[in-house]
């Protein structure tokens, strides 16, 4: 593991919170709904390069894999299958069903 990996994967679950809004906001992310694996790793490469970090997709990649992980330990990813998740986070819970624009 290299030390740049290291240092943008710390930044990653530093700003765990921060994470989750922006993929909300990226990606249709809402309570309950399906989250899939190409959207986690596309997203924290979008959220990395507002930081002015760029990334390979090969880091992109690996990261995505760690925070997932870290996620489903903390139960806010439930895996549904080998490339996507149900998501388990109340706080983006929609207030209306169906269209939530």
């Amino acid at each position: 593991m290299n030390k740049n990996y290291s240092k943008h994967l710390d930044l990653l679950r530093k700003e765990n919170d921060s994470l989750l809004t922006f993929l909300k906001a990226k990606f249709p992310m809402f309570h309950n709904s399906n989250f899939f694996f190409r959207d986690l790793q596309y997203g924290i490469r979008s959220f990395l390069e507002k930081k002015d970090i760029i990334v390979s997709y090969t880091e992109a990649d690996k990261l995505a894999k760690m925070i997932a992980s870290d996620w489903e330990s903390k139960g806010i990813f439930i895996k549904v299958n080998k490339i996507g998740w149900k998501v388990n986070y109340p706080e983006f819970a929609t207030t209306e069903p169906g269209d939530p624009f």
